[in-house]
């Protein structure tokens, strides 16, 4: 099997489809979306988004330091690209996606995204420039979910919501799963242990 070396480039997928939602002190709002986010710390809980500073959405983020990371499932494949796609200067994507906005938990200006089956409101601790993009580093002060993944055991099922990936291109959904967390290791540890071999006679 032969391999091809290609130019230094992001080639790290599939990531997280993930619609950026954001305000300003004047009342407007716009929808963003990003696959480059993440995770950066569990305590404090930390996450993180890289915008350009071209885009609609990066001044209101500048101005307020808010900004929520609403996930997204395979129905909301369309609305996903078209603020991908569409600039909040020339549309109303509210309106244009059918999408629903209603207020944060805490924060005081940018909204969530009701259809949404997780919304993670973050503040703004620090920006980093790093070139063609600017990485907004976050503390996450809520998170809201859909209580309709509740099972009756209390557990929040969010794998059952459809999760939308982006990979090269292209919007995925996530498929059927494949194992869990540590299930390696409990599957080792469960395998019966081999009898040794014993020899009557021998010495």
């Amino acid at each position: 099997m032969g391999k091809q070396i290609w130019k230094p480039g992001n080639m790290l997928y599939p990531l997280p489809a993930v619609m950026v939602s954001a305000g300003n002190k004047a009342g407007d709002t716009n929808i963003l979306t990003i696959a480059w986010t993440g995770t950066v710390c569990t305590n404090p809980p930390m996450a993180y988004i890289s915008v350009r500073p071209q885009r609609h959405s990066y001044q209101m983020i500048c101005d307020t330091k808010e900004f929520v990371i609403n996930l997204a499932t395979e129905k909301m494949a369309e609305a996903v690209d078209y603020c991908g796609v569409r600039s909040g200067r020339d549309v109303d994507k509210w309106k244009e996606t059918g999408l629903t906005k209603e207020a944060s938990s805490v924060l005081e200006y940018a909204p969530c995204i009701q259809e949404s089956p997780v919304n993670i409101e973050c503040r703004v601790t620090e920006v980093q420039e790093l070139g063609s993009h600017h990485m907004f580093l976050a503390e996450v002060a809520a998170v809201r979910i859909d209580d309709s993944f509740m099972n009756a055991e209390n557990t929040f099922e969010l794998n059952k919501s459809g999760l939308l990936v982006y990979s090269h291109g292209e919007y995925l959904g996530t498929g059927r799963t494949l194992g869990t967390f540590g299930g390696s290791v409990r599957k080792k540890n469960s395998r019966p242990k081999k009898k040794g071999r014993h020899s009557k006679g021998r010495r």
